[in-house]
C-alpha cells in the first residue's frame, strides 16, 4: 500500500503533466489562426530637415498612421507590441532602421486605431546620406502571447523619399 506522500506525488505529476499538454495545446492553436493585419502611412508633413552641427543629419516626421489588427489577437494573445521604423540604405550599410514611433496595444479593442503624431523618437542618420533618399516606412509587430512562442511580421510601405535640401 503506498504512504500518502506517494500519493500525493503521484497527482500532482499527473496535473502538472496534463497542464503542460493543455499549454502546448494552446500554443499549437495559434498556428491554425491565419492573420491579415491592414496598416497605412501617411507623412502629412517633415517638420524639420537639417544638419546638426555634427554633421548629421535630423529629421521631423508628422504621421497618421492607421491600423486594423484586430485579426492578430487569438484568445491565447495577451498584448501585441507595434513599431513604426523608418528603413533606407547608405554607402555604408544596406538597411538603416530607425525607430519612429511605438505603442502597446493590451486588447483587440484598441487594435484598430488611427493616430496623428510626430515621431516619438528622434530620427537622426549617422552622417549626411539622407537628402533625397528613398525611405521605407514599416509597421513592425511582436505578438505577445499568454503561453508558447511569441512571433513577430511586419507591413512594408515603400515610395516615400526626402526633400533634396535641408529645411
Amino acid at each position: 500500500m503506498h504512504s500518502f506522500g506517494h500519493r500525493l506525488n503521484g497527482l500532482l505529476t499527473f496535473s502538472v503533466t496534463i497542464l503542460a499538454i493543455m499549454c502546448a495545446i494552446a500554443s499549437l492553436s495559434d498556428n491554425l489562426n491565419a492573420p491579415s493585419p491592414t496598416a497605412e502611412i501617411k507623412i502629412m508633413n517633415i517638420n524639420w530637415f537639417q544638419k546638426q552641427p555634427q554633421g548629421n543629419d535630423e529629421v521631423s516626421l508628422t504621421m497618421n498612421i492607421s491600423a486594423d489588427l484586430q485579426s492578430l489577437f487569438t484568445w491565447n494573445t495577451k498584448q501585441l507590441f507595434i513599431f513604426v521604423a523608418a528603413e533606407y540604405e547608405t554607402p555604408k550599410n544596406s538597411l538603416n532602421q530607425v525607430s519612429l514611433w511605438d505603442a502597446i496595444i493590451p486588447a483587440k479593442e484598441h487594435a484598430k486605431f488611427w493616430i496623428h503624431t510626430s515621431n516619438k523618437y528622434r530620427f537622426v542618420d549617422q552622417g549626411n546620406n539622407l537628402r533625397g533618399k528613398k525611405f521605407n516606412l514599416t509597421l513592425h509587430w511582436h505578438v505577445m502571447p499568454k503561453t508558447g512562442k511569441m512571433f513577430a511580421d511586419k507591413i512594408v510601405m515603400a515610395g516615400y523619399s526626402f526633400p533634396e535640401e535641408y529645411r
